[in-house]
């Protein structure tokens, strides 16, 4: 997946351990919500996490085309999909490609 290069905004929700991307406005398990962050990246961290609704935010790199948001990196990647003890448990149950979208 090529596409227009972005940072996005990955931390994981304090009550649930979910993870979560940052939309913008707030947060959601759904990676393509993820809104492209400027330089309000510290800032955004600093009071989400104060107000104890996110834990571990960090700034990743990404890419957004016609599919969607892809990580850069397996590792968020990994995190995006959901659960990988079993496909059936992911955010993309249905998706046969989903395995392939991480590699």
């Amino acid at each position: 997946m090529s596409g227009e290069r972005i940072k996005i905004l990955t931390g994981n929700d304090l009550l649930t351990g979910d993870v979560t991307w940052w939309t913008g406005t707030g947060w959601s398990t759904n990676v393509n919500q993820a809104a492209t962050l400027g330089d309000d990246a510290p800032a955004v961290i600093a009071a989400e996490e104060a107000a104890r609704r996110v834990v571990s935010a960090y700034v990743i790199d990404a890419s957004r085309d016609e599919n969607g948001v892809r990580p850069a990196h397996i590792k968020d990647r990994v995190r995006a999909l959901g659960p990988t003890v079993r496909l059936d448990l992911s955010h993309r149950p249905h998706d046969p490609a989903a395995a392939a979208w991480i590699a």
